[in-house]
């Protein structure tokens, strides 16, 4: 992290640290706030949560190389605040712990020496949230560390299947213009990734702005424009401009998921290039039965392929996790999933094939199963399975999770 991004990171936290301290002062001392402030801490909610999650991984060894295995058994403790209003302005607090019962893996951090394979869920104990957000009718703008979910995620994302969340410094402002339109754009200025303070460099600063349009058509119509501007202080590489628009639709008893965007070099990015996304998706329900199929392209332009560095990149191309980064020849995904209900269990089946953009290379194909089941409000339980087959470069490799919830 350079000195600005350090700067400005620092700047944040003492601001909603004066403001979360100086706040019941100021008011205390004006007894015509003295109501409303009590009235609003009076409303606070506090939540508490655990996910305890094993995770196993076999992976095969590249050129050769021995096989690389991984255990993990962690337990991820959350604590959120949420403070009532007070004239529109409410604090918002949360931090996460994850702590590590059987650690036989690389957790990506600096300190880790050994060949185990990758499980990303470092032990660590992390302020996820911090903000002061101010709601006015129809506008609502929210300051400091928090948490954003763009659309399905694809290009901003919190990466919640990890074990410690990915949430953002900077300001997010939010506008329903009517009932059809809106507009949400976030300033940020720092990225605060699953690693936390356990690995050296692992947050990203820079000059980030999101953009998202939705505007509804009609209850069965959608079409998002969005607009992300991202430039990097160190990992420039991946300084880009991405301009694109998501529709989403129904025609009886049809879906229609479709998106497409133009990614090209920004900043000080040194590579010369512009980039297509492309997805389409169409599905339908039989009887219990959901079936969708799917194609999605991260595609590639002078070597440089595609890139959505603040995805929640598990959700996509497979969850084994083998192209949390695209390649530069770019990723072609044609899937097909299938999703029933059966019980009370939620069960989902999705097969992936996957090839290049360009250069004729076949990445390999993937399964993936899942059954979750919620045993109340407050508890449940998931069984999820990766089998992710090579063919070029890559390695097979198989990931099982089994996980259980207490949310109170």
């Amino acid at each position: 992290m350079n000195k600005k991004t350090l700067n400005a990171k620092t700047f944040t936290l003492s601001l909603l640290t004066a403001a979360i301290f100086s706040a019941p002062v100021a008011f205390a001392a004006d007894p015509a706030h003295g109501k409303g402030i009590t009235d609003a801490l009076a409303d606070s909610k506090v939540k508490i949560s655990f996910r305890a999650r094993y995770e196993g991984v076999e992976e095969d060894g590249a050129a050769g190389a021995a096989d690389k295995d991984a255990t993990a058994l962690t337990v991820r403790s959350r604590l959120t605040l949420n403070t009532g209003a007070y004239q529109g302005l409410s604090l918002g607090f949360e931090v996460d712990n994850v702590t590590a019962l059987v650690d036989d893996y690389n957790d990506l951090t600096f300190d880790y020496s050994g060949d185990d394979a990758v499980i990303a869920d470092p032990e660590i104990t992390d302020i996820n949230q911090a903000y002061i957000k101010y709601v006015n009718g129809d506008f609502k703008a929210t300051g400091g560390r928090q948490r954003i979910l763009h659309n399905n995620q694809r290009f901003v994302g919190g990466v919640g299947w990890r074990q410690n969340e990915q949430t953002y410094d900077g300001v997010r402002l939010e506008y329903k213009a009517n009932d059809a339109l809106s507009f949400d754009y976030s300033y940020i200025h720092n990225a605060n990734r699953i690693f936390a303070d356990a690995k050296k460099g692992a947050d990203l600063g820079g000059d980030f702005h999101f953009l998202s349009v939705p505007y509804k058509v009609n209850k069965d119509h959608k079409l998002t424009a969005f607009a992300y501007l991202l430039d990097f202080d160190t990992a420039t590489a991946l300084s880009t401009d991405t301009y694109g628009a998501l529709y989403n639709g129904k025609f009886g008893p049809v879906f229609v998921n479709a998106s497409a965007a133009s990614q090209s070099d920004a900043g000080d990015n040194t590579n010369s290039f512009t980039a297509t996304y492309l997805n389409a998706e169409i599905g339908s329900k039989f009887d219990s039965v959901t079936v969708l199929v799917g194609y999605e392209l991260l595609g590639s332009d002078n070597d440089v392929g595609f890139s959505t560095p603040f995805a929640t990149l598990h959700k996509f191309q497979g969850w084994a996790d083998k192209f949390l980064g695209t390649p530069a020849e770019g990723v072609q995904d044609i899937y097909v999933t299938a999703k029933t209900k059966v019980k009370g269990i939620k069960l989902s089946a999705t097969y992936h094939n996957l090839t290049s953009d360009v250069g004729s290379k076949d990445w390999g194909n993937e399964l993936d199963l899942v059954a979750a089941y919620k045993v109340n409000k407050n508890y449940g339980v998931l069984v999820k399975y990766a089998n992710y087959s090579a063919d070029d470069q890559l390695t097979d490799t198989s990931k099982l999770w089994v996980q259980a919830t207490a949310n109170f």
